[in-house]
C-alpha cells in the first residue's frame, strides 16, 4: 500500500496531458468545500430535540458556529503540517489520508448527533475532519503551480475553485438528506387547547400522568421550520431534524469521491516545462515577481511573509464569519420584514449563491491577477470591500422603516460581490506567495501561511456570534421594557423577574416578544449585525495597510544554489 502510494508511483510521462490534473484537485476540493455550507446545519442542530424550534437543552446557535470554527482552526494547523510534508510524500498520499479524515469526521460527528453529545461533533467534523480539510487543501495547489507555471494565478484558481463551490453542490445535497429524515414531533394542539406548566424557565404538559416538556410555537416561527406544520404545542424528543443520517450519508459520499480523486493525481518530473514555454526576463517579471527560490524555514524570517499573513488573515476574518451565519443572517435581517420572499428555501438558496460567487470569484480574480499583479488585485479587495461592508447596516437599517425588495436585492448583491473577493483572495494568495518567495517549496510556505486561515476561523466566529448576542440581549431588554408585565406573564407562564431563565431555556426570544409588543413596535432583528459589519470594515483596513507595504524578499534569503 505504502508504494502505491508514494510520490515516485504518480510521475506523469513526457507526453502526459497536464489538463487532466485539474479534475482530481476541483473534486476534492467540492468535496472539502461543502464546509462552507455549514450554515445549513444550524437550524437543525440548534433544534435536535425540540425539531420544531430549540428546546431548553438544545444545543445554543455559537455553540454550534463554534464546531465549524474548530474545523477551520484545525484546517489550518493540519496545512501547516502537510504542506511540508507534501513536499516528501506527494499528492496522493496526503489526498487519501485527507479522505479518510474528512469522510470519517463527519461519521463521528455523526455519533455525536445521535447521542447528543456536542464533544463527538467538535472531535469528528471540528478535529478529525478539519485536519482533513487542512490535507485536502494544499495537495493540489503545489501540484497545479507546477503543471502551470506560465499561468501560476489561473493554475491556483483552478486549485481552489472547487473549494469555493463546494457548498454550491453540498447545500441541495444537505438540504434533500436533511428533508429526506425529518420526522416531526408529536403535535398536541394550539397553546390555548392543552394546559402549560412553566418551571425553571422550560415549559410543561401533563401528559398521561407525567409533565412532558414542550416546545411552543408561533406563527412567526412557522417559517423556520423544516417543514412548515401548524403553530402550537409539541412534545420534546418525539421527532427527528434529520441531521445525524444526513452526516452518515454525505461522509460516506465524501470519502468515496476523494479517494477516487487522489488516486488520480500525477506529478510533473524534474525540470519539466509546457511545451514552448520560457522563463519571463526581468522585465516582464515585475518587481515582485522574483525568480529566486526562497526556503520554507528561510520564508519565515522575512518580513513578507507576515505581511501576507495579515492580509490573508483579515481578509478571511471579514468574510468566514458571515460565512458561518449566512443562513440565519439573512432570515433575520429581511425574514420579518418580507416574509413572503425570504423563507427556508431562499435562505438555503443564498447559501448556494454563496458559493457560486466563492467558487467564479477564486477563478476570476486569480486569472486576473496574472495580468493586473497580485498587489493590485489586493488593493480592489480591500477598498471595494470596505465601502461595501459599511453600507450594510444603512440597508438594514432602511429595510426595518421600509420594507423593500430594493434592499434586499441590495444587500443581495453587495454580498455577492464581497464573496468574490473572499474567494479570490484565497486562490491569489499561492501565486503571490510564488511571485514573492518562488515556486520550489510554494507548498511548504502555502501551508504554514494558512495558519492565518485557522486564526481568521476563530477571529470571525467569535466576532459574528458574540456581537450578535450582545445585539440579541439588548434587543429582548428592549421589547420588555415596553411590554405590560401582566401581558408578559400571561404569554410565557413567569414574571418579568424570571426573564434570564426564560431566555436561557429558549422559551422567550425577539419573535416571541414581538407577537405581545405594543403595535407599532419596531422589528430589531434586521440590526444584529450591523456593529459586525462595521468591525468587518475596519480589519479590511488593516489588510489594505500590510498589503501597501509589499515590497521584494532581500536577497540574503534567497537560496544558495540559485
Amino acid at each position: 500500500m505504502t508504494r502505491i502510494l508514494s510520490k515516485e508511483r504518480i510521475i506523469a510521462q513526457p507526453d502526459y496531458n497536464r489538463w487532466r490534473v485539474p479534475v482530481a484537485s476541483v473534486a476534492i476540493h467540492l468535496c472539502i468545500g461543502s464546509v462552507y455550507a455549514w450554515s445549513i446545519y444550524n437550524p437543525p442542530l440548534t433544534r435536535v430535540q425540540g425539531v420544531v424550534a430549540s428546546a431548553a437543552d438544545d444545543w445554543s446557535l455559537s455553540a454550534v458556529v463554534w464546531v465549524f470554527t474548530v474545523a477551520i482552526v484545525s484546517l489550518g494547523l493540519a496545512a501547516a503540517f502537510a504542506g511540508k510534508w507534501l513536499e516528501e510524500a506527494g499528492p496522493r498520499k496526503v489526498g487519501v489520508v485527507a479522505a479518510l479524515c474528512w469522510g470519517g469526521g463527519y461519521i463521528v460527528g455523526a455519533v455525536g448527533i445521535m447521542t447528543h453529545q456536542l464533544w463527538l461533533l467538535y472531535l469528528g467534523y471540528g478535529v478529525i475532519g478539519g485536519c482533513g480539510l487542512g490535507m485536502g487543501y494544499v495537495s493540489p495547489v503545489s501540484t497545479l503551480i507546477r503543471w502551470f507555471p506560465d499561468r501560476r494565478g489561473m493554475a491556483t484558481g483552478m486549485a481552489i475553485m472547487g473549494f469555493g463551490g463546494g457548498a454550491m453542490i453540498g447545500t441541495p445535497m444537505k438540504e434533500f438528506f436533511i428533508r429526506m429524515f425529518y420526522r416531526a414531533p408529536e403535535y398536541l394542539g394550539g397553546a390555548g387547547d392543552v394546559s402549560l406548566v412553566t418551571e425553571a424557565g422550560r415549559r410543561f404538559v401533563e401528559v398521561g400522568g407525567t409533565l412532558r416538556e414542550v416546545v411552543v410555537i408561533g406563527a412567526s416561527e412557522v417559517r423556520d421550520m423544516t417543514i412548515p406544520g401548524p403553530e402550537g404545542v409539541y412534545l420534546v424528543n418525539t421527532g427527528a431534524s434529520g441531521v445525524a443520517e444526513t452526516f452518515l450519508i454525505i461522509g460516506l459520499i465524501y470519502l468515496a469521491v476523494m479517494l477516487i480523486a487522489a488516486f488520480s493525481y500525477r506529478i510533473p518530473a524534474d525540470g519539466w516545462k509546457p511545451a514552448g514555454w520560457t522563463e519571463p526576463s526581468e522585465t516582464e517579471r515585475g518587481s515582485l515577481i522574483s525568480k529566486y527560490n526562497v526556503h520554507i524555514d528561510e520564508a519565515l524570517k522575512t518580513r513578507q511573509f507576515y505581511q501576507l499573513w495579515v492580509v490573508l488573515c483579515f481578509n478571511v476574518t471579514a468574510g468566514i464569519g458571515v460565512l458561518g451565519v449566512a443562513r440565519t443572517m439573512i432570515t433575520e435581517i429581511f425574514g420579518s420584514s418580507l416574509p413572503q420572499i425570504v423563507d427556508t428555501t431562499f435562505a438555503a438558496t443564498y447559501v448556494i449563491m454563496i458559493s457560486a460567487f466563492n467558487m467564479v470569484g477564486r477563478f476570476i480574480w486569480a486569472s486576473a491577477s496574472d495580468y493586473i499583479g497580485r498587489r493590485n488585485t489586493y488593493w480592489i479587495f480591500f477598498l471595494l470591500g470596505i465601502v461595501l461592508y459599511l453600507s450594510i447596516p444603512f440597508a438594514a437599517q432602511q429595510v426595518s422603516v421600509s420594507p423593500s425588495v430594493v434592499w434586499l436585492v441590495y444587500f443581495y448583491a453587495a454580498t455577492m460581490i464581497i464573496f468574490t473577493m473572499y474567494g479570490g483572495g484565497f486562490a491569489t494568495i499561492p501565486a503571490y506567495l510564488a511571485d514573492i518567495f518562488g515556486t520550489k517549496y510554494v507548498g511548504g510556505i502555502h501551508g504554514r501561511l494558512l495558519t492565518a486561515w485557522s486564526t481568521a476561523g476563530v477571529l470571525g466566529p467569535l466576532a459574528i456570534t458574540s456581537l450578535r448576542q450582545n445585539s440579541v440581549t439588548k434587543a429582548i431588554n428592549d421589547l420588555v421594557a415596553v411590554i405590560e408585565p401582566t401581558t408578559f406573564q400571561a404569554q410565557f407562564g413567569a414574571g418579568v423577574d424570571q426573564l434570564e431563565a426564560l431566555v436561557a431555556s429558549n422559551t422567550v426570544n425577539i419573535s416571541r416578544l414581538l407577537e405581545i409588543a405594543p403595535a407599532g413596535t419596531a422589528d430589531p432583528t434586521s440590526s444584529l449585525y450591523n456593529s459586525t459589519m462595521i468591525l468587518m470594515a475596519v480589519l479590511l483596513g488593516i489588510a489594505l495597510v500590510s498589503n501597501a507595504l509589499m515590497r521584494p524578499v532581500n536577497a540574503k534569503h534567497h537560496l544558495k544554489e540559485e
